[in-house]
């Protein structure tokens, strides 16, 4: 039982009524080297090291030669990508064939069929398609649009102050890769690039908006979507893509006056702008897979200068990264046969049989809620659909051609395979067997338009799950994760979708009332927090909220599940806690992590979730289980007037 909390990371001098956070993790946290090839280090970071070693050892050992078979695909582009010595002598040759199609680009029309051409072929497009469950029919697929066309992490990095400098950096960057390209005036096309992209930002719809579901369903007919962009040339857009016409009979929308803005911008912009930005959209999406001046330079900006990582990866680990983008799947199927333990599902599904029990009885005794609204809610729990540890069938990459010896042809055309996955699904029936993530990523996730929690085998190890611990600490940290990625269904996004997966309003006015206010009393205790080493940045409590609610109604159902399950808080101490005590450290260690603050600027920027800090401990001041097991007073930092506690769920 005592392997199951780490306590050689506990900070004594910091007590948990204090810094629930940093009692628990504090030695490592001022210990713990962050690796140079990483933007952050953690109990996350460590299971995600093992995932990429193991799936190394059984990529390793698999017979390259067949690239007509998944194992075949695997090693032929894992051999690919490490065949450094053929990719260091082409350099950027595999760019000419690419460039020479942009030169030739001469009017607005060519242009569109180009991005239509980037589109399928997965080069950062103007406009991205891609298909999903309809949020007004969630039983068949539908097409969706969404804006793109940046290189920078969002729009609000080309119009903030506080980006400024990293805005400089990125124009400096952009030239230097120009240069290495071969391209004439590098920095008047960088000039170029950052102008248009510029100019493309302002019509992008900023993270906090494109949260709102109801606002991105947008269900409009193909003609609609032309009349509304005058200057796009949808029929050259789809015929560079491959794409059949009435593929698009029906296209949701997500941003729709992100097209109507954009649009105009092919005709209004100049057409030398758009070759420059097309060119620079090639370059660098192709640069991880050229020599090593391309991959240095890109890793120089996207990685050391933007998240403060001092070495690149090694090139196995981007190699492992690079093969599971394209056959995920096909590698999860083998670390599942060496790495998932029988045992690890059979404990997560009586864990999460407990959660949803604990979320209906919660349900039930909600005071904020009417009986209609309580129906409903109830009727959506019973229908969520868990999914432990690996799929029930596998994905089929047999249309999937790799060429063992040509990296560059092997990316496009496993790019242009993922297209045409896509739209051969699009109004068929929704696949309820499919998985968003692989087994061997470290993650979970709720699907609001499928209802479903999904949390993939190799999540399913200290410090979120240990088959040897006691119950207290497993239903602190993977019964927290479990409540959380349930909470998703009910929190502001998900909430907004009912059982069956459909975009519906199912509430109570008065219930969506009192829910956006304690959501908003939420978003109060988060807006403008930092985190400490970080100058400059805070959090956006309306961008995180949504986690913020999940995390919040995780640990609390976690903690009312493990009662269910016969948790007895005052029950016979281990190692010095109590079972109540030992709940809430294995909380905290879970989220035993930290980031560069070069990494944290960009998360407060992007990122949905808080930081680790806020998440551990502004979480437990709103829970009265936590004072109860601590003794909790209001002399002490975490504490928070009853009044001022939230609890949704």
């Amino acid at each position: 039982m005592t392997a199951s909390l780490t306590f050689e990371h506990f900070d004594r001098a910091l007590r948990p009524q204090d810094d629930l956070f940093r009692h628990v993790n504090g030695t490592w946290l001022r210990t713990a080297p962050i690796a140079p090839d990483r933007a952050s280090a953690g109990g996350f970071v460590d299971l995600v090291e093992q995932a990429e070693k193991d799936v190394l050892a059984l990529v390793s050992e698999l017979p390259a030669g067949d690239a007509s078979s998944d194992d075949g695909k695997i090693a032929g582009l894992y051999a690919a990508f490490m065949d450094t010595e053929r990719i260091e002598a082409l350099g950027g040759s595999p760019l000419q064939p690419l460039l020479a199609a942009i030169d030739a680009v001469d009017s607005p029309s060519a242009m569109a069929r180009h991005l239509g051409w980037s589109l399928r072929h997965g080069l950062s497009p103007l406009v991205h398609l891609y298909e999903e469950s309809d949020p007004g029919d969630p039983t068949r697929y539908a097409v969706f649009s969404s804006q793109g066309g940046l290189g920078l992490p969002d729009e609000a990095y080309y119009r903030e102050d506080a980006h400024e400098e990293i805005r400089g950096k990125y124009l400096t960057h952009m030239a230097r890769v120009f240069e290495l390209a071969g391209l004439p005036d590098p920095a008047a096309q960088a000039r170029a690039v950052m102008d248009l992209e510029t100019a493309i930002a302002a019509h992008h719809w900023d993270r906090v908006r494109c949260r709102d579901l109801r606002a991105m369903y947008n269900p409009t007919s193909y003609d609609d979507v032309v009349a509304a962009s005058p200057g796009f040339d949808w029929p050259a857009f789809l015929d560079g893509a491959g794409i059949p016409a009435d593929t698009l009979s029906e296209v949701i929308v997500s941003q729709p006056s992100f097209l109507e803005g954009v649009a105009p911008l092919l005709e209004s912009q100049p057409l030398e702008s758009w070759r420059s930005w097309a060119r620079w959209k090639a370059v660098n999406g192709l640069s991880p897979y050229l020599s090593s001046e391309f991959v240095e330079a890109r890793f120089d900006f996207y990685e050391r200068t933007l998240n403060g990582n001092e070495e690149q990866r090694p090139r196995w680990k981007r190699g492992i990264a690079f093969v599971e983008g394209v056959v995920g799947e096909a590698v999860g199927r083998a670390y599942v046969e060496r790495h998932f333990r029988a045992e690890s599902k059979q404990a997560m599904d009586v864990l999460v049989a407990n959660l949803l029990a604990a979320y209906r009885e919660s349900i039930e005794k909600l005071s904020w809620m009417t009986d209609e609204t309580r129906a409903e809610a109830l009727r959506k729990l019973e229908q969520f659909t868990p999914k432990v540890g690996y799929p029930v069938k596998w994905r089929d990459y047999s249309a999937l051609v790799v060429t063992p010896d040509d990296l560059v042809a092997s990316v496009l055309a496993a790019n242009s395979f993922e297209l045409d996955y896509t739209l051969s699904r699009i109004g068929g029936p929704v696949d309820r067997d499919e998985w968003q993530m692989f087994p061997q990523t470290v993650n979970a996730y709720y699907h609001p338009l499928r209802n479903e929690i999904v949390f993939p085998a190799a999540i399913l190890q200290p410090p979120f799950f240990n088959a040897d611990a006691d119950d207290a600490v497993n239903y602190g940290a993977i019964g927290a994760v479990i409540g959380h990625e349930i909470g998703h269904g009910f929190d502001d996004k998900g909430s907004t979708c009912d059982g069956d997966g459909r975009l519906r309003d199912w509430w109570q006015p008065a219930d969506r009332e009192a829910f956006e206010a304690l959501a908003g009393r939420l978003i109060a205790q988060y807006d403008g927090l930092v985190p400490e080493g970080v100058d400059g940045g805070s959090v956006n409590g309306e961008l995180t909220v949504g986690e913020n609610i999940g995390d919040l109604g995780g640990l609390g159902i976690a903690y009312r599940a493990w009662l269910l399950a016969g948790g007895n808080p005052d029950g016979e101490p281990i190692d010095g806690l109590t079972p109540a005590q030992r709940f809430f450290t294995g909380w905290a260690q879970a989220w035993r992590g930290k980031r560069r603050p070069e990494a944290m600027k960009v998360l407060l920027a992007t990122d949905p979730h808080s930081p680790n800090e806020f998440r551990c401990n502004q979480i437990v001041r709103n829970l009265d289980a936590f004072y109860e097991a601590f003794d909790v007073s209001p002399d002490d930092a975490l504490w928070l007037p009853e009044e001022e506690r939230v609890t949704i769920w």
